[in-house]
C-alpha cells in the first residue's frame, strides 16, 4: 500500500523525539509534518530540538520546518504529544478538522467514547470510533493510549483474567524520571531519595485498566470488575517503570498454569503482523533478581513487557514483577502500534 501522511504535534519533548525516533523508516507511514509550540515553528527541527535519544535526530526530520499544531497541516494521522493542560482542546480541533488523532495525552483517556487501547488487549475498542464521529460530528477521531505505568499492570493481569479471573490487584510503582518529560525531576530532588508522590498517577493507574479490561456495549464503555489499589513512587532511574503486584486470582491458578499462560499468550494484534508489534510482547525472566529497568527495558525493542519473581503471596494468593519502557512502550509506541492496529483493521 502507499505510506500514509502522518504528523506529530509536540514533536521536540520527550515523546515527540520518540515518535519521530519510531516513524523513521515506518512501512506504512510517511512523516510530513512536524508541529511544536511558538518558540520553534518556522525553524528546522535540529536546530530547536534538544535531542535526546542518541546523537542526532534522524536524517528525514533535520531539516522539516515546524509548524503551528493547528488544523491544515498535510497529513492524515496525527500523533499527539501535546502537554496535557492544552491537548484536550487542540485534540477536539484536529478530530472535528477530519484527522485521526492518536494521543499519547491523558486529556481524553477516559471519555465515555474514546478508545483507551493497548492493541495487544482491546482491538475490539475500535468499534466505539463510529459512536464517537455520530456524536460529536466529527469527520475525525481521537483514540488514547493508556498511561505509561497501566499498560504492563493491563498487560500482565489480561491473559490471567482471561483463565483464571482476577478480583484484587495491589500494585506499587517504581517509575523512572523519563516519565516526567524533560528536565523531569531535578537531579538534588531524586539522586540518593525517592519520591513516594506522582500528582495523578494512583488515580489513573487504579482506573485506567478498568476501561482498558472492560467492554464497548455500543454507546460507552463499561469497567472491568476489578478493585485496583495503587502506590506510586519516583526513583532514579532514567528509563523504565517496575511494578511490584499482588493479584487475587481464581482458586484454580497454580504456578505452572500462570507461567504457561503468561507462555502461550499470542494476541491477535501480534497475528496480524504490525510493523511494530513483536513476536512475543510479554517476556518472562526465571532469574531472582529481574526484570531490572536497566538490563531489561528494551526487551522486543521497547514495545513489550517484561515479568519475573512470581512467587505465592500471603494476602492475595500470587506475587510478581512487572516492567515496561515509559516512552516506548509506554508511550510513543503504544499510539504507533494504536494506529497500525488501526489501519490493518478499518482501512485495509
Amino acid at each position: 500500500m502507499s505510506r500514509i501522511k502522518v504528523g506529530v504535534l509536540g514533536a521536540g519533548g520527550t515523546v515527540g523525539q520518540r515518535f519521530v525516533q519510531l516513524l523513521e523508516d515506518h512501512p506504512w507511514f510517511e512523516v510530513t509534518a512536524l508541529a511544536g509550540s511558538e518558540r520553534t515553528q518556522g525553524r528546522a527541527y535540529a536546530e530547536v530540538v534538544q535531542w535526546h535519544l542518541g546523537d542526532d535526530p534522524p536524517e528525514y526530520a533535520r531539516e522539516m520546518v515546524l509548524r503551528a499544531c493547528e488544523p491544515g497541516i498535510d497529513c492524515d494521522i496525527v500523533f499527539s504529544a501535546l502537554p496535557g493542560e492544552i491537548a484536550g482542546p487542540m485534540e477536539t480541533r484536529f478530530a472535528a478538522a477530519g484527522y485521526k488523532v492518536f494521543t499519547n495525552a491523558g486529556a481524553h483517556r477516559m471519555d465515555i467514547d474514546v478508545p483507551l487501547m493497548v492493541p495487544y488487549l482491546n482491538p475490539e475498542h475500535l468499534a466505539a470510533i463510529p459512536a464517537q464521529q455520530s456524536r460529536h460530528n466529527w469527520r475525525g477521531f481521537i483514540l488514547s493510549n493508556p498511561n505509561c505505568a497501566s499498560i504492563p499492570l493491563a498487560m500482565a493481569l489480561a491473559p490471567l483474567r482471561e483463565r483464571f479471573g482476577v478480583s484484587r490487584v495491589f500494585v506499587t510503582t517504581m517509575q523512572a524520571i523519563s516519565g516526567a518529560g524533560y528536565p523531569g525531576v531535578a537531579s538534588y530532588d531524586i539522586l540518593g531519595d525517592v519520591v513516594p508522590y506522582i500528582g495523578g498517577e494512583e488515580q489513573k493507574l487504579e482506573t485506567e485498566p478498568l476501561k482498558i479490561l472492560g467492554t464497548w456495549n455500543g454507546a460507552s464503555f463499561e469497567s472491568a470488575a476489578i478493585q485496583i489499589s495503587a502506590q506510586c513512587h519516583r526513583v532514579p532511574v532514567r528509563e523504565g517503570h517496575l511494578l511490584a503486584i499482588s493479584a487475587d486470582l481464581g482458586a484454580d491458578a497454580t504456578e505452572e498454569g500462570i507461567l504457561a499462560t503468561w507462555r502461550e499468550w499470542r494476541p491477535a494484534a501480534v497475528e496480524m503482523g504490525l510493523p511494530s508489534a513483536p513476536k512475543r510482547p510479554l517476556v518472562y525472566r526465571t532469574e531472582p533478581d529481574r526484570p531490572r529497568p536497566g538490563r531489561d527495558a528494551m526487551a522486543s525493542d521497547g514495545m513489550g513487557a517484561v515479568l519475573g519473581r512470581l512467587r505465592p503471596c500471603p494476602l492475595l494468593g500470587w506475587k510478581f514483577s512487572a516492567l515496561g519502557h515509559n516512552t516506548v512502550l509506554g508511550a510513543a509506541g503504544c499510539s504507533l502500534l494504536n494506529a497500525e492496529l488501526y489501519v490493518a483493521s478499518v482501512e485495509h
